[in-house]
C-alpha cells in the first residue's frame, strides 16, 4: 500500500491536465470526452472506456483479462462486437503481458484503434511493461492516466507521451 502511495504521488508530481497538452488531438479528447462527460462508472478505467466508446462511436472492442469489463460493457451497448477480428478499441489487463507485436499480428487494429492497458501502477513488473509498450515504434500517442494507460496508433502524429490527471 506505502509503494503505491509513493507511485502515485510520483504520478501526480509530473502529471498535467488538458492544460499542459498541445496536441489537438489529445486536447480535443481529454476536454471533449474524459472531462466533459459526467462520470459513467466508479470504477476509472471502466469509466475511460466507456466514454471512449461514446466520443469515438466504436462498436468492435475486444478485452483480455478482464470478464467483469465485458459483462458491463454488454449491458450499455447491446450492439458491441466483441468477436470481431478489426478491433476498434482493444483492453489489455498490463498482469497478461502481451507482447506488443503479438497484439499486431494476432488482431486487425486500424489507425483511430485505442488500446487500453488497465492497472499500469499496479506492480513494477506491469510498469515496466507499459513502459515498454510506450516505447515501440508503432505507438504515436500514449496517455498514463495512472489507473490506466491508452495508445494511439495515428500515422499522421509524431510520437507523444502525456501524463494526465483525470
Amino acid at each position: 500500500m506505502q509503494i503505491q502511495l509513493v507511485t502515485y504521488l510520483k504520478f501526480l508530481l509530473k502529471s498535467t491536465n488538458q492544460h499542459g497538452v498541445h496536441s489537438p488531438f489529445v486536447f480535443n479528447y481529454l476536454t471533449k470526452c474524459l472531462y466533459k462527460e459526467p462520470r459513467k462508472s466508479k470504477e476509472k478505467t471502466l469509466d475511460i472506456l466507456i466514454k471512449s466508446l461514446i466520443y469515438f462511436g466504436f462498436n468492435n472492442i475486444k478485452i483480455i483479462g478482464n470478464p467483469s469489463f465485458k459483462k458491463e460493457l454488454q449491458e450499455q451497448f447491446v450492439n458491441l462486437d466483441f468477436n470481431s477480428q478489426k478491433i476498434d478499441m482493444l483492453l489489455v489487463e498490463a498482469s497478461h503481458h502481451i507482447e506488443f507485436e503479438t497484439i499486431f499480428s494476432k488482431y486487425e487494429l486500424h489507425n483511430d484503434s485505442l488500446i487500453v492497458f488497465n492497472n499500469i501502477y499496479r506492480s513494477e513488473s506491469e510498469h515496466a511493461y507499459w513502459n515498454t509498450i510506450i516505447k515501440s515504434e508503432k505507438v504515436t500517442v500514449s496517455i498514463d492516466m495512472y489507473y490506466c494507460g491508452v495508445i494511439f496508433i495515428r500515422k499522421e502524429q509524431r510520437k507523444e507521451h502525456f501524463t494526465i490527471r483525470i
